[in-house]
This record gives C-alpha cells, structure tokens and sequence, in this order.
C-alpha cells in the first residue's frame, strides 16, 4: 500500500518532491495518515455550516448521526442506508460532500447498525430490531430532525432497505415531507428476487460456469410464493448475482466500497471492527422478512417520489420498481436513470446524482414549477 502511494505522488507531483528522499515523500503512510487527509478535505468553513458526529435517544437507545451542511438553512435531507445493517456513514466521504452545499444531510446508523450497534449491547436489543421497530425509529429520527432544525418538512433518502422504511415513512407522514427519494427501491421483492436468480442464472451459462449453474439449481425454484427464503438459499443467489455485477456494475460485488470504509472520518477502530458483525446481526434479524416485502398495492403517495435507479440493478431490481412506478399516483414523480449503474448509485455516478439531486429535488423545497413536472424516463 505504501509503495502505490508512494509511485502515485511521484508521478503527479514531481516538482513538489524533487530533491526528497522515498521515506520524505508526503502521503498517507497508515490509515490515521489517511483519514487525516480526507477529514481536512472534508472541513465545513461557511460560518453558518453545520458538521456534527453525535449520539441521539432514539427508540429508547443510542443512535449516531453524522449532521453536516454548509448553510443551516438548507433543508435537511435524511438518508437511509440500506442492507440491513450495510450503514452509508462511512462511505459518505466519497459520495456526499457535494450534497451539502444544498442540504444539510444527515447519515443515521440505525439500530443494530455500524456504531450505533458498537455503542450497543447486541443482546440487550435483539428483541427489538424488528421491521415494526425499525419503521417507529425511522418516525421518530424524522421527528426530531424536524425539531431540532425547525422545519416543518425535511426530504428522505431511502437506499435498498433503507427505501423500505423511507417509503413506510411517506406513507405515514407524507405531510412531513417535501418529497421522498428511492434509490434501489424496494417494490416487489419476491418478483425482484426471482428476476435476480434468472439474472445470474443467465450469466452463469453464458460464461459456462458450470460450479455457478450447479449452485443456482440447487435452489430452484427460488423465492416462490410468499414464504421467506432460508438465509443459505439468499446468500446462494447474491453469490453469483454478485458475481456477474448484479450488485455494482461490471465489477464483483462491494468490495471497492467496503474498503473505502477504512478510510472514514467519522469511523473508530471500534466501529470499524464491528462493521462486519453488524451486518451478519441485522441480516440474520431482518433480510428474510425484507424479501417478502410487496408493496404492489400501494397506488398512492400524497408527497413527490422520485426514483433514482440504476439501469443494470438486479440486487433490487429496477424494472421490477419501474412497473410499480407507473402505476404510483403521487403529487409528482419522476425516474431518473442511472445507465452505468446497478444497486450503489451513490458511488457508482456520484457526479450525476448529485446534478440529479439539485435539478430535481432540491426545487421541491422551493415552490418552484418543478414540482409540477410529470414523470420522465
């Protein structure tokens, strides 16, 4: 690692370095070197800005949240990470500092998730993460943002699961919201499913990969009816739909995300040792019955939806949030597509979701004409 740094400072900056020996160069020779860095490209300086890393009583428990925005004025924009349990906080370094010169964007690890699970007894909560509790929390973080910040109407940004509760939350309180943002949404899951095993199935024998083929047939049929799937037939499926850029386009899997995790700002060793755990905990409490989620029938959303969905998404699948779209009744909506995207929009087009972002949602907050405008594709 160091030595790619290291090549890397040579090449681009040899007259800064010139006369240096190899052991002088300037660069992150460690993580703590690393994050540094990034912590100081990431300073908030409008006098007005907010940057603030902080425990709140949610649901009876401590939850961490990442506050931070140039101008406090903005609206308040809440993203909601997806998994269970796969927490955006520490990736946002990458994707958001663009967002907060329009909002001021709150990162929350939620319950049994990333920090929040670190500054937690697991065993004391795992009666309590459940999808009912999960969609209380979710209320009562809007809540208090609205609060806390004085505004009568924030924006929420649900991801992957995330989107499962950002939607349950514009259900509940569509009155709380300028508008509600889905990104990998989740719509019908056991269609998005069985589309996404034919997906990787399709894959596999166009690659001729026999050990892929013979593991997807072992599960078939997959996902059939309603019932939950075991979690060893889910991780089967997310394999080689992984595997054949289902998930991150024409890459394998998150691994270039889950390493940008070691580089956060706002992360503690503690936190990041207990990213792993966190996850395997609120994938074994919540994912199966994430998977049965149908929200086919709802037709009606009394505030703006917008879809931000990436055109090669399979994890969650994005024709699948298409069609429920179409037939979504909502003050306005819209879909934006990501063409060189599958289910990480915010890492793998950060520049077009935040033109995105500005374009069309930060209007809303407005009165602008904007909100006026029918659906585009």
């Amino acid at each position: 690692m160091r030595t790619g740094w290291l090549s890397f400072v040579a090449v681009l900056g040899l007259g800064a370095v010139a006369g240096l020996h190899a052991e002088d160069a300037p660069g992150p020779r460690n993580r703590a070197e690393a994050v540094k860095i990034i912590a100081d490209l990431q300073q908030i300086v409008s006098p007005d800005g907010i940057d603030q890393h902080e425990k709140v009583r949610i649901g009876g428990i401590d939850q961490w949240v990442s506050i931070r925005g140039n101008h406090r004025n903005n609206p308040v924009l809440l993203m909601l990470h997806g998994g269970p349990g796969w927490v955006s906080m520490p990736t946002s370094w990458y994707f958001q500092k663009g967002w907060e010169e329009y909002f001021t964007v709150v990162q929350w690890d939620q319950r049994g998730a990333g920090s929040t699970y670190a500054a937690n007894d697991p065993a004391a909560l795992a009666s309590t993460v459940t999808p009912d509790r999960m969609i209380a929390d979710t209320v009562e973080m809007a809540a208090w943002l609205r609060k806390t910040f004085g505004q009568e109407k924030i924006f929420v940004l649900g991801h992957s699961w995330g989107s499962f509760l950002g939607l349950e939350l514009a259900r509940r309180h569509p009155d709380w919201l300028y508008g509600y943002i889905g990104i990998g949404q989740m719509t019908n899951m056991p269609e998005s499913e069985r589309q996404g095993w034919a997906f990787a199935m399709d894959e596999a024998r166009r690659a001729g990969n026999k050990e892929a083929v013979k593991e997807l047939q072992s599960i078939a049929p997959y996902a059939k009816g309603t019932t939950p799937e075991p979690l060893s037939r889910v991780m089967i499926q997310r394999k080689w739909l992984d595997e054949y850029g289902g998930m991150v386009y024409r890459r394998t899997g998150g691994y270039a995300e889950s390493g940008a995790m070691a580089l956060s700002p706002l992360y503690t060793d503690k936190d990041l040792l207990a990213i792993d755990a966190a996850s395997e905990y609120s994938v074994t409490k919540l994912l199966n019955t994430a998977l049965t989620v149908d929200f086919s029938s709802v037709r009606k959303i009394d505030c703006p939806v917008l879809l931000f969905l990436g055109r090669h998404d399979h994890n969650v699948s994005s024709s699948v949030a298409e069609v429920w779209f179409n037939q979504l009744q909502a003050p306005s909506k819209r879909i934006v597509w990501f063409e060189d995207s599958a289910h990480e929009v915010m890492v793998e087009e950060p520049g077009k979701l935040l033109v995105s972002l500005v374009q069309y949602v930060r209007p809303l907050a407005e009165g602008t004409p904007a909100t006026a405008k029918p659906a585009a594709k």
